[in-house]
């Protein structure tokens, strides 16, 4: 099991003992580490607003509030990443502190599937300061996630359009645009697709497993920086 099913299964056991306590040594074995390791994500959970306290004495051991956690929560990956893009936008505020604790709780309580296609997801999303707030066409915003080669009709800055099959690979969003980044076989190689002048969208049948590297963009990258759901 790794660590981020671990964390996620920690919780769950905690919450269905609540409110009697699990000692580090029962939960040690239960999840097949060490006491110091599970005194570790007990500590990590406890940083990221997990409300776990220690009971001392012989009988004593970790305890979750319930009333004060959430089940099991049937967010997507989309939806996920969304919450992060829009908490994103908070950076700077007064709030930015407790979107980013309000993150990391509902992610803590996700399936631990769900979770990792999130992260996924979101490493696909790069950004160049804030972002922009400009709409993407759907049939976009629905390209990486649902990896299918699009066949779009694309205009340049002139206003001239040219049909390209594309394989969508992530997005970059800088203060004024949103681009899809996508492998134009037209080109031969990683284009950069300003939404907004993608005149016409059609998805096809055909599955993409090219993936996206930071390395692929021609761009700094002190300047660029994946979207993080922590």
């Amino acid at each position: 099991m790794n660590r981020t099913d671990r964390l996620y299964a920690l919780v769950e056991e905690l919450r269905a003992v609540s409110p009697r306590p699990r000692s580090a040594r029962w939960l040690a074995a239960r999840f097949e580490v060490s006491s110091r390791t599970i005194e570790r994500d007990i500590g990590a959970l406890q940083q990221s607003g997990v409300p776990i306290w220690a009971e001392p004495g012989r009988t004593g051991g970790y305890v979750l509030d319930r009333a004060r956690t959430l089940p099991p929560v049937n967010l997507t990956a989309g939806e996920a990443v969304a919450m992060a893009m829009a908490l994103h936008r908070l950076g700077g505020t007064p709030f930015a502190a407790a979107a980013a604790t309000a993150l990391r709780k509902l992610v803590a309580v996700m399936p631990a599937a769900d979770v990792a296609e999130a992260h996924r997801l979101a490493g696909r999303v790069h950004l160049i300061g804030d972002g922009p707030v400009t709409p993407v066409p759907a049939a976009v915003a629905d390209a990486v996630l649902a990896r299918r080669v699009l066949r779009i009709r694309y205009a340049d800055r002139t206003g001239a359009d040219s049909l390209r099959e594309v394989e969508p690979l992530g997005y970059l969003g800088n203060p004024l645009h949103w681009y899809l980044l996508a492998w134009c076989r037209l080109r031969a190689g990683i284009r950069a697709f300003r939404t907004d002048r993608i005149v016409s969208v059609q998805p096809l049948s055909e599955v993409v497993t090219r993936e996206l590297s930071l390395d692929d963009l021609d761009i700094p990258h002190e300047r660029v920086r994946p979207l993080s759901l922590v």
